[in-house]
C-alpha cells in the first residue's frame, strides 16, 4: 500500500436489513457516523433513493441529524438527484445546513430524470461488447447497460411519483448553473427579476458532480471546474472513462486550480477472509434486486439466504467481482490499486452487511489498515 494514502470517505445509504425497520437503519446510520468520525474518516455522504428498502430517501434531512450528532467530519449527499427537485429547493435545504453546521456541508448533485429520459431515448442501441479488462490489477468489466433497468415500468412509475404532474425533466446543466447563481447571489429570472435565496447565498458548501460514464456530467464537472465522484461501486466498467474524460474537460476555476476526483468501491472487511466472503455472500442478492428491476429488498441475511442461480449471477457478475471483499490488508490491497489506477484523490466506500455490528467493525478494520495517520494529513 501506498506510504501516503489518501483519504477514506464514507457513503451510507441506511440499508434496512432482513427483519428489521427504517427507524433502526436510520438511528445505525447516525452511529456509524460517530464511530467514522471518530476512527478518521474525512466525509460522510448519504445517497437518495427512493421506494425501496433503503432509509436515505430524504437526503437533507438525514445530513442534518448525522451532522447535529458529530462535530467534525464534513457530511454532504452522494448525490441529490436533481430531476426530483428544484434548484432552489435545493440550494434552501443545504444553504440551511450550511447555517447551522458552517463549514461541514458537501452538496453533491447526480442525475436522475434525465438519465432515464436518454435511456428511452437511446432505445435498443447497444455498444460493442467488450471482455472484462485487467489494468494493473484493477478489474474493469464489459459495462452494465441500463437501458432496460431505466425504462422499467416500476421506474416510470417512481419517477411520475417524484415529479407533480405533467412536470417536465429539467436539464441538468441548466439546474447546476441555477444553483451555482442561487449560491453566488446571482441569480435572474426570465423576466429579468433578481432572486436572492436565504439561506442559501454564499453559503459555504462544497459542490460535487457525480457521474458514472464518460458523459455529460463527467463533462460537465470538467468544464465548470468542480470536484468529481466517480461510481466504481455502481457502474464499475465505465469509472475509467468517466475520470478521464472529466479531466480532460477541466478548467481551473474559483473552486479547484486542478482536477478532484473521489472513487467509490463497495468493501466488506472482517478479521480474516472467510469471514468477510460470508458476510457479504448476500450482497449479489441484494444487487440483484436492484438490477432486476425490482428495487433494493432489505438486506438478507446470509444464515437464512439461498445461493445465487447462475442466470442470476450473470445479471450481477461485474458489481461481484469488484466487490473488495477479505481481511484488512486484503481490502486495502485492493483499495490502493482502485487509487493508483484511477489517480483519485479520495475513496469513498460503502459497506452494507446485515448487521449492523459487523458493518461498524468493517469501517474499523479499515481505518486501522489504512493508516490513521494518513487519513487525517490529507
Amino acid at each position: 500500500m501506498s506510504a501516503n494514502p489518501v483519504p477514506l470517505s464514507v457513503l451510507d445509504l441506511s440499508p434496512i436489513s432482513e427483519g428489521s425497520t427504517a427507524r433502526q437503519a436510520l438511528r445505525n446510520s447516525v452511529d456509524l457516523a460517530r464511530r467514522v468520525e471518530e476512527w478518521g474518516y474525512k466525509r460522510y455522504w448519504v445517497a437518495e433513493h427512493h421506494f425501496v428498502a433503503v432509509a436515505s430517501s430524504a437526503p437533507d434531512v438525514l445530513i442534518g441529524a448525522i451532522a447535529a450528532a458529530t462535530n467534525t467530519i464534513r457530511v454532504g449527499a452522494a448525490a441529490v438527484q436533481l430531476g426530483h427537485n428544484t434548484a432552489i429547493g435545493v440550494v434552501e435545504s443545504f444553504g440551511t445546513l450550511d447555517a447551522l453546521y458552517p463549514g461541514r456541508i458537501d452538496l453533491g448533485l447526480g442525475r436522475s430524470g434525465q438519465r432515464r429520459a436518454e435511456a428511452l431515448a437511446a432505445g435498443s442501441r447497444e455498444s460493442a461488447p467488450r471482455a472484462t479488462e485487467i489494468r494493473d490489477g484493477l478489474v474493469i468489466p464489459p459495462p452494465f447497460s441500463a437501458a432496460k433497468l431505466l425504462s422499467s415500468s416500476r421506474l416510470s412509475a417512481s419517477f411520475g411519483t417524484l415529479q407533480q404532474p405533467g412536470a417536465q425533466t429539467p436539464d441538468f446543466d441548466a439546474q447546476v448553473e441555477e444553483i451555482l447563481a442561487f449560491l453566488r447571489g446571482t441569480y435572474t429570472a426570465p423576466d429579468g427579476t433578481e432572486l436572492h435565496a436565504s439561506p442559501g447565498e454564499g453559503a459555504d458548501v462544497e459542490l460535487w458532480v457525480f457521474g458514472s460514464s464518460a458523459g455529460p456530467s463527467a463533462q460537465l464537472a470538467g468544464r465548470l471546474g468542480l470536484p468529481f465522484g466517480a461510481n466504481y461501486h455502481v457502474s464499475p466498467g465505465t469509472t475509467v472513462d468517466a475520470i478521464e474524460a472529466y479531466r480532460a474537460a477541466f478548467r481551473p476555476s474559483a473552486f479547484l486550480p486542478e482536477p478532484y476526483v473521489v472513487v467509490s468501491a463497495d468493501a466488506v472487511v472482517a478479521d480474516d477472509d472467510d469471514t468477510a466472503r460470508e458476510l457479504a455472500s448476500t450482497y449479489g442478492h441484494w444487487t440483484h434486486s436492484i438490477r432486476s428491476g425490482h428495487g433494493a429488498i432489505p438486506y438478507p441475511d446470509p444464515e437464512t439466504t439461498t445461493p445465487l442461480t447462475d442466470e442470476q449471477r450473470s445479471l450481477v457478475d461485474d458489481r461481484l467481482v469488484t466487490q473488495f471483499v477479505g481481511a484488512p490488508s486484503t481490502v486495502a490491497e485492493r483499495l490502493d490499486t482502485l487509487r493508483r489506477v484511477t489517480e483519485a484523490d479520495e475513496l469513498v466506500v460503502t459497506s452494507v452487511t446485515h448487521r449492523h455490528g459487523d458493518r461498524l467493525r468493517s469501517y474499523e478494520l479499515l481505518a486501522r489498515e489504512w493508516g490513521s495517520s494518513g487519513i487525517r494529513a490529507a
